[in-house]
């Protein structure tokens, strides 16, 4: 299998505190559920682009659409043939998987009988082939049936691939009114409404074990991360050794996290940021990995990380 380039992502229930809303864990990069007709008033957000369905077929003479569409969402081109038995077995199993994803990711089937071109284009030699276009950029995936689970996989590394080059938004189909998701991990979220930290934690670990390009289950394993570092924090304690020695890495991480959790983000990422050009060896690694986490809990868009990640990549390089 070829795998897919890295390339074209207030009160907590445990202990109440001010500012940021840590049991809430934001959907995928913090996109809400995108609607279109009258419940969005005859308008997509932001965060949505509208498609004729999630799964469609495609031909010569409508690619490029496909290709323009692929700079907002990832765009799966599966090439199949009316005679080919592996289609067959392979076609349902990409149906559920981009189904499952939500608007994530976009399917195009190809009939290469009817759209030579198409199969010439991507140098295919046997069906099925299973290839993606990010940023109009192609991606190969793999050929041949494949077992659902390594589909699932390979879906998943594109995703990452895909949020690595800044794609965030869900692909909506024509006239469709999506309804309200899920919440993510709801076994995670009922622990937190508990006070179990450590049983919300084990959750979104074992999710991320499953599907390493899960946005939520990083996000909440990152927030329940926070909470868990402070629940037994003494915050005066905490802030008088910050003072009392600014150059002290675990008291700038106690209070980088005292910081966020009281919604004080700007100063928690300031605080790190400045520690991090004092600290050499495994305690800057520590900054960099706690800055990253923090990024993670208030979302990857929110401007003040999108400043922060400047100022990171400048100290480090």
């Amino acid at each position: 299998m070829t795998q897919p380039p890295q390339h074209p992502d207030p009160q907590s229930p445990a202990q109440p505190q001010q500012g940021l809303d840590l049991s809430a864990v934001r959907t995928q990069h913090g996109a809400t559920a995108p609607t279109t007709g009258d419940a969005a008033g005859g308008a997509l957000p932001d965060n949505a682009v509208e498609v004729p369905a999630l799964v469609f077929d495609v031909t010569e003479e409508t690619f490029n659409d496909v290709v323009q569409l692929s700079s907002d969402v990832p765009v799966v081109i599966d090439l199949w043939a009316d005679w080919c038995g592996p289609c067959k077995q392979l076609s349902p199993v990409l149906d559920r998987v981009v189904a499952d994803l939500g608007g994530r990711v976009v399917l195009a089937k190809v009939d290469v009988d009817a759209n030579p071109r198409i199969q010439q284009m991507f140098q295919v030699q046997s069906i099925p082939t299973v290839v993606a276009i990010v940023q109009g950029q192609p991606v190969p995936l793999f050929q041949g049936a494949q077992p659902e689970p390594q589909v699932r996989q390979v879906f998943d590394q594109l995703l990452q691939a895909a949020a690595q080059a800044g794609m965030t938004k869900i692909a909506v189909p024509r006239g469709q009114t999506a309804a309200e998701p899920e919440p993510a991990h709801p076994e995670a979220l009922a622990a937190l409404e508990a006070g179990d930290l450590d049983t919300a934690a084990e959750v979104y670990r074992k999710a991320l074990a499953e599907a390493p390009a899960d946005e939520d289950a990083k996000v909440g394993l990152a927030r329940v991360g926070l909470l868990q570092r402070t629940r037994d924090l003494d915050p005066q304690a905490v802030r008088d050794a910050a003072a009392a020695d600014p150059r002290s890495v675990p008291a700038a991480l106690d209070c980088a996290d005292l910081d966020l959790a009281g919604g004080h983000v700007d100063d928690a990422f300031s605080r790190l940021l400045t520690v991090l050009t004092t600290s050499a060896g495994e305690e800057k690694e520590t900054v960099r990995v706690r800055l990253l986490e923090l990024f993670e809990v208030v979302g990857g868009t929110d401007p003040r990380v999108v400043k922060a990640r400047a100022r990171l990549m400048r100290a480090l390089f």
